[in-house]
């Protein structure tokens, strides 16, 4: 089962694929059927307020991740999770503040 690796490198590719998760699930919630996936990028370019809406259920669903590794004692891989958290979190601030 998934929940019995304790590995950082699982954690990290874990942490980075949750969000992506995340934002096709945001995608399918709010812009579909009316709007392509690009036009859905191309409005968090000209709104950067759309930033914070889809990096929020992204960083959520990460922290119920973390929480559940922490939970099964794997804190290895709950580190790889959060440092991916971190990275995730630093570029949606910069991208809604310096692009």
């Amino acid at each position: 089962m998934i929940l019995k690796k304790d590995n950082i490198r699982f954690g990290i590719i874990l942490g980075l694929l949750t969000p992506l998760l995340s934002v096709v699930i945001y995608y399918f919630a709010k812009f579909y059927p009316l709007f392509s996936f690009g036009d859905m990028l191309d409005a968090l370019r000209s709104d950067k307020r759309l930033v914070t809406g889809i990096t929020i259920p992204c960083l959520f669903l990460n922290i119920l991740i973390f929480t559940l590794y922490i939970n099964y004692r794997k804190d290895k891989t709950a580190k790889g999770i959060f440092a991916s958290t971190l990275v995730y979190a630093i570029a949606a601030l910069a991208f809604r503040y310096f692009v």
